[in-house]
């Protein structure tokens, strides 16, 4: 089954069997990653799954829709990989993905 790890900002790692097709957001809240909170359950209304993604994967993740920067711009620290998990659809291509949830989230 493929995996994601997320990343807590004190370096907490919590891998999970993710499902393909859900996103990076909804496969954190079935498996109750703490961070992620998708108070708007995943409609890219608010910033409340804004996580980091690492370097080595941001081609791979894409880009934000300006719907997404929109919203980025409530977030808190963000940076030129900052995305909103409700907005990357996982595939087996992102099997491995690593994405770091920032400290204003925890």
């Amino acid at each position: 089954m493929p995996k994601i790890t997320y990343v807590d900002f004190d370096g907490g790692e919590h891998v999970v069997e993710a499902k393909v097709g859900l996103s990076v957001m909804e496969n954190a809240v079935r498996n109750n990653v703490p961070g992620i909170d998708a108070d708007c359950g995943g409609a890219c209304a608010c910033a409340t799954c804004h996580v980091y993604v690492d370097e080595a994967w941001r081609d791979k993740t894409g880009t934000a829709s300006a719907m997404e920067e929109s919203m980025l711009d409530f977030a808190e620290n963000v940076e030129p990989n900052s995305r909103l998990s409700c907005q990357i659809r996982f595939t087996e291509a992102l099997d491995g993905l690593t994405v770091r949830t920032p400290e204003s989230q925890h």
